[in-house]
């Protein structure tokens, strides 16, 4: 079973039913039916058309359900305009689902978990790990959010900040995730950046371009995390990182500064030092501070008392890193980064330790628990 093909093909089946007038949230319920299906009829009797064969088993179960409502009349005139089996419409819908579900009946993070769930791929536990919520919150987020544009007609669109929040999450996820969604991101930013003149676009694709230039010295061999400072940056895809860096220049050139822009402001100073230690520090925190006034994130503030550690000592970034909440994600590895450049190895190693275990992903969590084992050893030299 190729769940990769499966999850690609999901935005334009439900595309289709959209069209068709089912709204979102039955339509959304029926090709998950579909899917389902899919994944118990293809391993033995694989179909020659896949996405003909979802949209045809998808209009099914929704004409079953509709078939279970009241609504006779409707299903009468809905049965007339079932698809013949066969090949599908090649039309991609996937960004217009976008907009679409950035629906301005919902709020922006309601909308962002919608469109994450439903054409985005993530799971629920995904888009509650990134939102820095419990699963069950949203897993009753979205439901809300579902019950909300039931029967809701899809003309309105929502708007852009929302979209682009949906597309930097889906390459957050794809980047580091259990499912490769970057590419995917990256194709349907360069097709809004090409629809839409607007530096945060160009702000997001630049961001994106500039850390995929990077994806494949994030991993050794065996799979294991390398962290930025240890990658061999002759495995950087300097093409991307130029392309990234031009299109940020225009963007900044434009004097509206947004949030991705600012990120891609600081992934653009990684990427220009030849060598981890040429990299500009002191830039870097200067960016963070303005990110920092633009988004007044934790995260933020977490990444940027590493760079504080960096350009001022590490006992400078240990200070910043004291007005955060020790409860944020990846806090006990920051701190345990930063004691282990002040030189206090029994402290760095605990918490090296407690971080693994509240890692999000197999591969940081064995990361974590090498850098744990690596200073033990070194104590007891």
């Amino acid at each position: 079973m190729n769940e990769v093909l499966l999850r690609s093909l999901t935005p334009s089946v439900l595309g289709i039913l959209v069209r068709r007038g089912v709204d979102f949230a039955a339509a959304e319920d029926a090709v998950q039916d579909a899917l389902v299906e899919a994944v118990r009829v293809w391993p033995t009797d694989p179909p020659r058309d896949p996405k003909g064969w979802l949209v045809t088993v998808a209009w099914r179960r929704f004409l079953d359900a509709t078939r279970a409502d009241a609504a006779r009349r409707r299903r009468e005139d809905l049965v007339d305009e079932e698809p013949a089996p066969g090949p599908a419409s090649a039309v991609d819908d996937t960004l217009q689902l976008y907009f679409l579900c950035a629906h301005p009946s919902l709020t922006p993070s309601s909308a962002v978990a919608l469109t994450l769930r439903a054409v985005g791929g993530l799971t629920t536990r995904q888009i509650a790990q990134a939102y820095l919520v419990p699963e069950a919150t949203m897993a009753q987020r979205i439901s809300r959010a579902k019950r909300t544009v039931t029967g809701v007609r899809f003309d309105q669109p929502g708007d852009v900040a929302t979209v682009l929040r949906v597309l930097y999450l889906v390459f957050n996820e794809g980047y580091s995730g259990d499912v490769d969604l970057a590419a995917e991101a990256i194709r349907l930013t360069r097709q809004l950046a090409a629809a839409i003149d607007h530096p945060e676009v160009a702000g997001l694709l630049a961001l994106m371009l500039l850390h995929h230039a990077r994806r494949a010295a994030r991993t050794a061999p065996d799979g294991s995390l390398v962290p930025l400072a240890e990658q061999d940056r002759g495995r950087w895809d300097t093409k991307s990182i130029a392309a990234g860096v031009e299109i940020l220049q225009a963007a900044l050139a434009r004097d509206r500064l947004g949030e991705f822009q600012a990120q891609a402001a600081i992934a653009a100073l990684h990427a220009d030092a030849p060598t981890a230690e040429e990299t500009d520090w002191v830039q870097i925190v200067e960016w963070y501070d303005e990110l920092a006034r633009l988004t007044d994130s934790p995260i933020v503030r977490l990444n940027r008392a590493v760079a504080v550690g960096e350009a001022d000592g590490p006992r400078a970034g240990l200070a910043a890193l004291t007005a955060l909440d020790d409860s944020l994600p990846r806090h006990a590895a920051v701190a345990a980064y930063l004691h282990e450049r002040d030189g206090d190895l029994a402290t760095a190693a605990r918490l090296y330790a407690e971080a693994a275990q509240k890692a999000p992903n197999l591969a940081e969590r064995d990361h974590l628990t090498r850098q744990a084992a690596r200073l033990n050893a070194r104590r007891c030299r």
